[in-house]
């Protein structure tokens, strides 16, 4: 256990580029020549379980790190057709279990962790996925458990940030800061995603609970790391954006909501531009969001009802179709989140009449 730090001191020395690991332009540009001789050897008539696993998980890497929707897909269909040529392959139920969690299907995933466990009693990647699912589902308590004695057993870099993550949405922010910082002391790998993605849950935490500051220095961190990295730079926006810095919301968002096939980045920057009064370049991109909001809704209504129902809620202007989306999030999880927005959701309707 380490003492908490000093979060600004610490986030400074963070933000600066660090030598020891590969840098984050390079490194994206490598994640997609690994993706390309990935999928070439895929491509062969016999390809091997390893290559097939090996494509799902640098696919779905490319997806976080550039915020990009058609990427999850492509690894869940990657993983589907994996499990129709090998239903008997835990790893490979595992790596469906994995995609089929990212699109909030939380009940298939779990029915998959099942199956791999009677064919890998053992296998240790199957708690952290359950757990994982735990989590995105509110079960807490369950979550924690697993979380906790797997950092105990193994305390590394990827079991204590785990963990940090889960305090951090269980509202126990000390515990949630000491373990990130103490998985970031244990990092020794040459990547720079693991780092940048640690920092951007950092980030989280703090926006979370109202520390803007910290949350901008986190952010911005993971940015540094990886300029490329599209969810830490929508949420830098967000949150310069609350800090009154709205030229520079605005420049980093445009681009995002430009390329990103994530509604989440256009309806930020329609947000922001009405605030300021800029109604008609507000009202072109909210007509973009709700476009694609409407597109995803259809193809994976349990995993964006939430920000569908957050977009409607707000600059979207329709309080019916927020509070059936908040309904339908609410059915899929009970984290405290959901319970917000469902509130929310109802007020709003009422006052509608």
């Amino acid at each position: 256990m380490i003492a908490a730090a000093n979060t600004s001191t610490l986030a400074d020395r963070v933000g600066i580029t660090d030598a020891s690991t590969t840098n984050g332009m390079i490194a994206v540009r490598n994640l997609e020549a690994q993706i390309y001789a990935q999928g070439l050897e895929v491509a062969l008539d016999h390809p091997t379980v390893e290559a097939q696993l090996s494509l799902i998980e640098l696919i779905t890497l490319r997806g976080q790190i550039l915020g990009c929707v058609a990427d999850y897909e492509l690894a869940e269909t990657n993983a589907e057709r994996l499990v129709q040529s090998e239903p008997a392959n835990g790893e490979a139920l595992v790596a469906r279990a994995r995609t089929r969690s990212t699109f909030h299907r939380f009940r298939d995933a779990l029915n998959d962790l099942a199956v791999a466990e009677r064919l890998a009693p053992n296998d240790e990647k199957i708690n952290i996925e359950r757990a994982a699912i735990f989590q995105a589902l509110g079960q807490y308590d369950d979550a924690f458990a697993i979380r906790r004695e797997a950092a105990i057993r193994r305390p590394s870099f990827e079991t204590l940030g785990a963990l940090a993550g889960l305090c951090a949405e269980r509202g126990e922010i000390a515990d949630a800061e000491r373990l990130y910082l103490e998985s970031q002391g244990r990092y020794g790998g040459v990547s720079p995603f693991p780092l940048a993605i640690l920092d951007f849950h950092f980030g989280l935490m703090w926006m979370n609970n109202g520390r803007l500051d910290d949350a901008r220095i986190w952010f911005d961190a993971a940015r540094r790391r990886v300029p490329a990295y599209a969810p830490a730079q929508g949420h830098l926006a967000e949150v310069e954006a609350e800090l009154g810095q709205i030229e520079t919301a605005i420049g980093r968002l445009s681009p995002l909501a430009l390329l990103s096939d994530d509604p989440d980045y256009a309806a930020q920057l329609a947000r922001i531009l009405g605030d300021e009064g800029r109604v008609d370049e507000s009202r072109y991109w909210c007509k973009q969001a709700a476009m694609r909001y409407d597109e995803l809704v259809v193809r994976h209504p349990e995993a964006f009802a939430d920000h569908a129902a957050e977009f409607w809620l707000t600059v979207g202007g329709d309080s019916n179709e927020a509070l059936r989306l908040a309904r339908l999030n609410f059915e899929v999880r009970k984290t405290p989140r959901a319970h917000e927005l469902m509130s929310r959701a109802l007020k709003a309707n009422e006052a509608a009449g």
